[in-house]
């Protein structure tokens, strides 16, 4: 199953940072944006979580939670999180439940080598739980900004 913009996201739940377990639908009446990244502590990712965190506050002023995705394990979540100081959860999906949900699980390669990992996308989805926007293929430089001219303008019109 593939999701689709302009249709309702299923019931979502996993393990996340700060002993919660994430649930879409406690979240319905909010904007929430989904990132999935490759792995933690790496360059990109890292980059990528202290851009979404420099704007929280302007995401929070939107009514929009924002939530790191990956493969990673809870317990390393938990140490990436709080040695970069991130102010928002890091979800795991060790199972790749949600990857494949989101479809974010790519052939890949590094040095010439071939793995199936996670293409770097990110969701945006309303607060009556619908699939209103996503980037695949992320390029790292401005990105989190670009999602939040999205819902600025999303907000205003």
């Amino acid at each position: 199953m593939s999701l689709t913009i302009g249709h309702p996201v299923p019931h979502l739940t996993a393990p996340a940072t700060s002993q919660i377990e994430f649930s879409l639908d406690q979240l319905k009446g909010q904007f929430v944006v989904l990132y999935f990244y490759p792995k933690d502590a790496t360059p990109g990712c890292t980059t990528e979580g202290h851009d979404f965190n420099n704007l929280l506050s302007e995401f929070e002023k939107l009514n929009c939670k924002i939530f790191g995705i990956s493969r990673d394990s809870i317990k390393q979540h938990e140490s990436f999180k709080a040695k970069q100081g991130y102010n928002f959860e890091l979800i795991s999906d060790e199972s790749e439940a949600l990857c494949q949900l989101f479809d974010v699980i790519k052939l890949k390669k590094l040095y010439g080598k071939e793995y199936m990992g996670i293409d770097r996308s990110t969701f945006v989805i309303n607060p009556a739980g619908i699939l209103v926007q996503e980037w695949r293929a992320v390029k790292v430089t401005e990105h989190a900004q670009i999602v939040l001219d999205y819902l600025n303008q999303l907000t205003t019109s």
